[in-house]
């Protein structure tokens, strides 16, 4: 863990600040590239996910934006009450939502919120003097974080704001998804809806699922406990100890309970950090973080949240 300093707190947009964080010791941070987010541990074991949206070049500091959620379960609420001059813990960056090297075109999407790892990425690749283009959608201007900076920015004119309030601006998805060609390379981030609808519309466009890429902030429903679930075993290759996993129990807090060693993060299948391999056995897949074809394979799955359908799962642990 590194301990860090709230060193600005901005409002950016009703109901969004952005935080900036450097080291308490004022040493570099370490570095990070496009897509890469940060855990944030906020006490009493709130932790939570996100992601870095200043320039990648930056090594004295990391600028995170944060939505205060109406459902929030106590992170965003959490976040919100830090003030400048309040000291946390964060983890190094992680990615898992990055750029592909030597894509021959990128479209950037970001929905809301969703923006802050989009617009890392259009930061770097306008550095590096890549084509794209940056799609950002809103209910409104009041609504959507970081106008003024895109607008000052040097891919100024590649960016495209949209908001629901001016029918003028609304995306034209199907214009906008038209003439993919090999190379080409598709990222979204925001909520799940406008997720989905992009994500679709790629697909009918005739994007390869291999071009599109995505970054959840959310878990959807079926990462939650289900009514009619049951109880199965996973038994460890490495030794052939059994576990009962209950109903009521995730296998991620089975393994956790009889000291085996996962590494944890979102607990809700977003984010990837738990994926194991699966070496016998079907599991139930509930995560958002593997794309169907990679589900499909039944090779590996998220322990914090997925279950299993056969009445046993072997792990590669």
């Amino acid at each position: 863990m590194i301990d860090v300093i709230v060193t600005c707190k901005k409002r950016e947009a009703d109901g969004i600040f952005s935080f900036e964080l450097a080291r308490t010791d004022g040493a570099p941070l370490a570095p990070f590239s496009a897509g890469s987010h940060i855990d944030v541990h906020l006490g009493s074991g709130l932790v939570r996910q996100y992601s870095l949206c200043n320039h990648p070049d930056e090594q004295f500091r990391y600028q995170i934006g944060v939505l205060l959620d109406p459902a929030s379960r106590g992170g965003s609420k959490a976040m919100h009450a830090l003030e400048e001059g309040c000291v946390v813990q964060i983890s190094e960056p992680r990615n898992l939502f990055a750029l592909a090297h030597g894509a021959r075109r990128s479209l950037l999407f970001a929905g809301g919120i969703g923006v802050t790892p989009i617009l890392c990425m259009a930061e770097r690749l306008a550095q590096i003097d890549a084509a794209f283009q940056l799609h950002y959608c809103g209910r409104s201007v009041a609504s959507v974080a970081f106008i003024e900076r895109i607008q000052q920015s040097r891919f100024a004119e590649r960016a495209h704001l949209h908001f629901d309030d001016q029918p003028e601006t609304r995306l034209d998805a199907v214009q906008a998804l038209s003439g993919y060609r090999e190379g080409d390379h598709l990222y979204v981030c925001g909520p799940g809806g406008f997720m989905g609808f992009i994500l679709e519309q790629a697909r009918l466009a005739g994007w390869p699922e291999d071009s599109l890429h995505r970054e959840y902030f959310a878990a959807q429903p079926q990462a939650v406990a289900q009514a009619d679930d049951g109880s199965f075993e996973v038994m460890l290759a490495s030794t052939g100890r059994c576990f009962v996993v209950p109903a009521d129990y995730s296998v991620a807090q089975v393994l956790l309970e009889n000291g085996i060693d996962l590494p944890l993060s979102c607990e809700a299948g977003i984010c990837g950090t738990c994926l194991t391999r699966v070496i016998e056995g079907e599991p139930d897949h509930r995560d958002m973080f593997m794309t169907p074809a990679e589900q499909a394979l039944n090779d590996q799955f998220t322990p914090c949240c997925s279950r299993s359908k056969s009445p046993r799962l072997v792990l590669d642990l």
